[in-house]
C-alpha cells in the first residue's frame, strides 16, 4: 500500500506542476502565442516589464497600487498559495526534504527556474518578488507537514516509554 501511496502522489505532483507550469507561464497566451513565443518574435505589452528589486512589486500592491483589491490579492497571495502544495508533498516524497533548508531550497530552485524561463522565452516578466513570494509558499506548505512529524515523533517517544 505504500508504494501506491508514493506512485499516486508522484502523479499528483506532475499534475500540479503541469497546472503550476500553465498557470504561470500560460495564462495569458493561446496555442498559436505559444508557438510564437518559440520563434522569439512576439512583443507584448505585458513582456518585458521585468523586477530585478527585492520587495519592489510587493511594496508597489500593499501600499502604492491604485488597483483593484482582487488584483493585489491575486499577485501576492496567489504566488504564495501556488507553491505551498510543493511545499506540502516533497516531504511525503523524500525523508530529505523533511528538513525545512531542503524544502526552502527545494521551492526557490522551482521558482527560479519559472522566472527564468519567463525571462528567456518572454511568457511573462522574471520578478525576483514571485521568487521570494513562492518560497514564502513553500515553507508555508510544509509547516503542517513538519507539525504532523513533531506529533507522530512525540507520540512514538511517549508510547516507547510505556511499552
Amino acid at each position: 500500500m505504500r508504494v501506491f501511496a508514493k506512485v499516486g502522489l508522484i502523479i499528483l505532483l506532475g499534475l500540479y506542476l503541469i497546472i503550476l507550469s500553465k498557470l504561470i507561464l500560460f495564462k495569458y497566451l493561446t496555442i498559436p502565442d505559444i508557438i510564437n513565443h518559440f520563434t522569439f518574435s512576439y512583443e507584448g505589452a505585458i513582456w518585458n516589464q521585468h523586477n530585478f528589486i527585492p520587495f519592489k512589486t510587493i511594496a508597489y500592491y500593499l501600499f502604492l497600487a491604485d488597483i483593484n483589491a482582487n488584483i493585489r490579492i491575486e499577485n501576492l497571495v496567489g504566488n504564495i498559495i501556488g507553491f505551498a502544495p510543493f511545499g506540502f508533498m516533497v516531504p511525503l516524497l523524500s525523508k530529505r526534504f523533511l528538513n525545512l533548508k531542503n524544502v526552502i531550497m527545494a521551492t526557490a530552485c522551482l521558482s527560479l527556474l519559472f522566472e527564468l524561463t519567463q525571462l528567456i522565452f518572454k511568457f511573462g516578466s522574471f520578478d525576483v518578488d514571485d521568487l521570494i513570494l513562492n518560497t514564502l509558499g513553500g515553507m508555508l506548505g510544509y509547516l503542517p507537514i513538519k507539525l504532523i512529524w513533531i506529533f507522530i515523533v512525540q507520540r512514538q517517544k511517549y508510547s516507547s516509554k510505556d511499552a
